[in-house]
């Protein structure tokens, strides 16, 4: 995979800075989207302190605009991209339906969804336009893409609609080799999910504590859909801690 391009987005923590490692040690050129300079600097200088094979590219996916101006900033320096990794999200505070406020509401969607589409849509005009043409695009989906917890409307109604995305995308990439598959992440152990280890809301409203795993697990999957040459793809996986409580969850 040398020579290889790939652009994460919220790649200075959590999920995306353990993506960030593995595509380097896959020999990966990464570029590292995200709304904070100083922890995207951080993040490039502690995995690549040479510097050579990252760019760090603060940007706020919601505007497409600045989303563009990103996905050009790789292209002059690495001429093509391989792989766009919609990994950023954020989540509401876990209240009931009717006491979700707008603001609360398109935080939510402007992050996970419409961030997802603008990064994918500048992904698709790169991949369409380089020679060879193609590319892959991996999407986070989250294991509320198929099940809710309680409290998480705009969460799970985004995740949701990023399946859609992903289907959406696998079909209409077809004919430029470009392939999109989606990895629905149980429990990664990260600041995210800190109160999930302390004790969340069941479905039941009961309130418990779940197991986590390391969110290098995550990357590692990551990779091995990056591995695979474009007449293959994973379409969905699901990579979960194993004693959450999520098959038969409510």
């Amino acid at each position: 995979m040398t020579d290889k391009t790939a652009i994460v987005t919220g790649a200075g923590t959590g999920v995306g800075k353990s993506i960030t490692r593995a595509l380097l040690a896959d020999e990966f050129r990464v570029a590292l989207l995200g709304r904070r300079h100083e922890v995207l600097e951080a993040t490039a200088s502690e995995l690549d302190p040479s510097r050579e094979k990252t760019l760090v590219l603060p940007t706020d996916i919601a505007d497409a605009a600045a989303v563009q101006a990103a996905f050009d900033a790789v292209l002059k320096a690495w001429q093509r991209l391989d792989l766009l990794v919609n990994n950023a999200g954020v989540n509401a505070p876990l209240v009931p339906l009717e006491d979700t406020t707008p603001e609360q509401w398109f935080t939510v969607v402007n992050a996970n969804l419409s961030g997802a589409f603008f990064c994918t849509q500048s992904a698709f005009r790169a991949m369409k336009a380089q020679h060879p043409q193609g590319g892959r695009i991996i999407n986070n989906g989250s294991i509320s893409a198929t099940t809710p917890r309680p409290w998480s409307s705009p969460y799970a109604a985004t995740k949701h609609a990023i399946t859609g995305l992903t289907k959406a995308s696998a079909l209409d990439g077809r004919p430029f080799n470009i392939a999109c598959g989606q990895i629905d992440i149980g429990n990664a152990g990260t600041e995210m999910t800190t109160t999930i280890a302390k004790g969340v809301l069941q479905a039941d409203g009961s309130t418990a504590a779940e197991p986590t795993i390391d969110a290098s697990h995550i990357a590692r999957a990551v990779c091995y859909m990056a591995s695979l040459p474009l007449e293959a793809n994973v379409l969905t996986m699901t990579v979960m801690a194993t004693q959450m409580p999520f098959v038969g969850r409510g």
